[in-house]
């Protein structure tokens, strides 16, 4: 389908525009050929006329003469951008000479034709100036409509890990794309995620227990307790400096969104991992740096470890259990450990990068995402500035731009670091409640419990009856697990209706959803080493 076959779509004329040149009466035939494609267009031949009219009337795009006499088309491209700065300007000129295209670009043109300009020049200009949105808008919308069914398919046939990457990977795409359009398809690509969450759920049901009792299993995913062995560990026996980032509740359509900020900044790679459940910080963070599963740990670092019914923080203990694991492989590279809690912190470890430089690998845990997920649910108004996961995306991406960890990355890319951005688990927007019921003994979290009198549904969770099974800690001979899948959420029966509203539509973390578990591990090189 060519460009001019959507427009009637868009109400064939509603753009208004300005043309602004001291020859217009030899462009008749340019405007002629715009208004029967339903424009409106009104024209003056100077600069001083040109701003007067933008005093009076609000144009859609204006056509602007770079060489009039009296005003320049400069002159009139600053005092037009101070009356009306957000419509959009296309120079035309006969010149061309840099310093004048590098003037009019720095003032924030729209466009820059050079002249003698055909009627079609123009036109695309139009187009890509003041259609492109709702263009863009109905081929992304026909392109995923299109591609509806595929991916349906795609969902049916996933039996292996790398087919759930693959379509996780694809309904992200599609939702930042979708989302950028205000598309109306944003229903119909939610209901399809939620389907495919369903279909995920009973996929993990039916595997992870195997994937717990061997992992040499063909199919079985790379997992926590794998990071440090297949993704650090490789890059200092190559005698590399490695700077690992662990962005504590980081999702995928995040790194998506943090990834346009420094792609300019490096090479990148990017693969997702599977995180073990609980997909909870005291779970999967701990058996990242240990190496290890929690039950593990547990037996063989009682001092590390820290029980749910604990008052004492679950990720205390992060820097001994990077050490275990170095020991237990008999490694003998100096590391050190940050924990990043807020840009006072983040300016400090800016302020050290110098002294790690004498370090074969520095480890970072940035927590400010973890921290937003928490005072969304605690605060409204946050919830309200992050009321949905495109507004959720937004405030991380403001994040990076605006805190000390934007500077972080630019002064990594100027080092001979080999730089690892994953993390321990991810989150999901919760939306179904479920009844359970636990003693006062159970813990707390939304979207999984382990106690030993544990009321629910079978049919409505993963359970686990035999922690042990699942490398997971049993306080007591009767514990068993259960996980949340796809988007719902644990809820007492006790003051029911008030906690399900409170926690309705919060992102948590802890359950079985391809958020949680399907979860980034990006490699980056600097581009100037």
């Amino acid at each position: 389908m060519g460009l001019e076959e959507y427009l009637p779509k868009y109400n064939r004329m509603t753009a208004r525009l300005l043309w602004v040149d001291d020859e217009i009466e030899l462009l008749k035939a340019h405007i002629l050929f715009l208004q029967k494609k339903g424009y409106g267009i009104d024209t003056v031949s100077n600069g001083y006329d040109a701003i007067d009219r933008c005093s009076q009337q609000t144009y859609d795009l204006i056509l602007l003469d770079e060489n009039m006499p009296g005003i320049s088309g400069l002159e009139t491209l600053q005092r037009i951008k101070d009356i009306t700065p957000a419509t959009p300007v296309v120079m035309v000129t006969k010149s061309e000479e840099e310093n004048i295209m590098d003037q009019a670009i720095g003032s924030k043109i729209a466009d820059y034709l050079i002249k003698p300009v055909n009627p079609t020049q123009v036109l695309l200009s139009l187009k890509k100036n003041i259609h492109q949105r709702e263009l863009v808008s109905e081929h992304t919308q026909t392109a995923y409509r299109q591609n509806f069914m595929q991916l349906s398919q795609l969902i049916d046939d996933a039996r292996r890990p790398d087919d759930w990457y693959d379509v996780y990977r694809q309904l992200v795409g599609w939702e930042l794309q979708l989302t950028d359009t205000d598309s109306s398809m944003l229903e119909m690509l939610a209901m399809q995620k939620s389907e495919a969450n369903k279909a995920f759920a009973k996929y993990v049901a039916r595997n992870y227990l195997r994937w717990i009792a061997d992992k040499e299993a063909a199919d079985r995913p790379l997992m926590s307790t794998d990071i440090f062995k297949s993704q650090v560990f490789p890059h200092l026996d190559r005698k590399e400096k490695v700077f690992l980032i662990v962005i504590d509740n980081f999702r995928y359509d995040q790194w998506r969104v943090l990834m346009q900020e420094i792609a300019e900044l490096f090479n990148i790679e990017e693969n997702l991992y599977t995180s073990i459940l609980p997909t909870a910080t005291q779970y999967a963070r701990n058996a990242i740096f240990s190496g290890l599963m929690p039950n593990i740990i547990a037996e063989m670092f009682p001092d590390l470890w820290v029980d749910e019914d604990s008052q004492e923080g679950k990720n205390l203990n992060e820097a001994p259990l990077i050490r275990t694991q170095f020991q237990r492989y008999r490694r003998h590279e100096t590391f050190s450990y940050h924990k990043v809690n807020d840009s006072a912190a983040a300016e400090q470890l800016l302020h050290q990068l110098p002294a790690l430089a004498k370090y074969d690998l520095n480890v970072c845990v940035l927590n400010f995402i973890d921290m937003l997920s928490h005072a969304r649910t605690e605060s409204q108004m946050v919830r309200e500035l992050a009321n949905n996961e495109a507004a959720y995306r937004s405030i991380t991406l403001s994040w990076l731009r605006h805190s000390p960890v934007g500077e972080l990355f630019h002064a990594l890319a100027t080092l001979p670091y080999h730089v690892i951005i994953t993390t321990d688990h991810g989150s999901i927007r919760c939306k179904n409640p479920i009844r359970v019921k636990g003693d006062r003994n159970t813990n707390t979290n939304l979207r999984y419990k382990l106690g030993k009198s544990l009321d629910y549904d079978p049919k409505e969770v993963f359970d686990i009856t035999a922690p042990h099974q699942a490398q997971l800690p049993a306080p007591n001979l009767s514990t068993r697990y259960i996980f949340a899948t796809a988007d719902t959420f644990f809820a007492y029966p006790n003051n029911y209706n008030y906690y399900v509203a409170y926690y309705r539509d919060t992102f948590q973390h802890g359950g079985i959803s391809m958020e949680e578990m399907l979860i980034p591990l990006i490699n980056l090189t600097p581009r100037r080493h």
